[in-house]
């Protein structure tokens, strides 16, 4: 039986997934294309990604939607598709946690910096509607906004998300300055506090950007300051790369100590981000 919104708001300690990217690219999956075109053209892949998710313990999982808004589908001619891409992201998902996870549906950046003047905020924020709607017509149980660094671009999503009623995280990539405290953008883990309490989001997070060990000071920060849930998910240590190819280092048992120090500050949600993989997330199961 799947756990609860409210148990997440209440308790800590819940497993999330690990990574897509690199287990669809065992699936045969090629750089540069669309992820998200195989919800419509190879379901099963998807359903077997996140199923494997789910057998390792998992108990929230996210959806094969990352890049589905307007402007990232663009790109590969396929914003036609775009309900129908993120509908059918969040029934593959569904039906692969089949009642035994929540299902919260990825929403990625739109590719373009609002801060920079790239695009509007009532752009940005038309664009995530969209798709947020789009979720909560599949039937998600929440949404987060994931892998963000530019502080007005994760303000419009959020509101995007509120809108709808769905369950709202804001997620977003610490890599940058000298302890890789702020995003890209020099948005700081108080900055992020300060704009999720603006926008009433639900949940607070951080995702990407570095390994895992670093994400303990950006948790403590989201403990000191914020009173609501607190959604972590690290890489598998920092990219290195490897006759040509990224990899990620960390196996599944340091990764699980790391996440584990996580969960003992109080995070909420805990899971896997770039190079973490089923194994990952099942031995971070096991020691907890």
């Amino acid at each position: 039986m799947a756990i609860s919104i409210a148990d997440i708001t209440t308790q800590s300690a819940h497993i999330s997934d690990g990574a897509w990217g690199t287990e669809f690219a065992k699936l045969g999956s090629l750089g540069g294309m669309c992820a998200e075109i195989w919800n419509l053209k190879k379901p099963e892949n998807v359903e077997k990604v996140a199923k494997s998710y789910i057998d390792a313990g998992s108990q929230i999982i996210l959806t094969n939607s990352f890049s589905g808004n307007r402007f990232r589908l663009k790109e590969y001619n396929l914003d036609s598709k775009l309900k129908e891409i993120n509908m059918k992201a969040v029934e593959i998902s569904k039906k692969a946690a089949a009642g035994k996870a929540l299902v919260f549906a990825s929403m990625g950046p739109v590719g373009k910096l609002v801060s920079m003047g790239e695009i509007s905020e009532e752009d940005a924020y038309a664009a995530f509607l969209e798709q947020a709607q789009a979720f909560k017509e599949a039937g998600a149980d929440g949404v987060v906004a994931e892998t963000m660094s530019d502080a007005p671009e994760v303000k419009q999503a959020i509101l995007a998300i509120k809108k709808t009623g769905l369950f709202a995280v804001a997620s977003m990539s610490f890599d940058s300055g000298e302890h890789k405290t702020h995003t890209m953008m020099g948005v700081s883990a108080e900055d992020a506090v300060t704009l999720c309490t603006e926008v009433n989001a639900d949940m607070i997070g951080a995702n990407c950007g570095t390994g895992i060990n670093n994400f303990v000071n950006i948790c403590k920060e989201f403990k000191r300051l914020w009173k609501k849930p607190i959604w972590i998910k690290g890489n598998a240590g920092l990219p290195e790369v490897v006759e040509g190819k990224t990899v990620y280092k960390m196996g599944p048992d340091e990764f699980a100590r790391h996440a584990l120090e996580i969960v003992k500050l109080g995070a909420n949600v805990v899971g896997g981000c770039c190079g973490t993989s089923p194994a990952h997330l099942a031995a971070l199961a096991r020691v907890m």
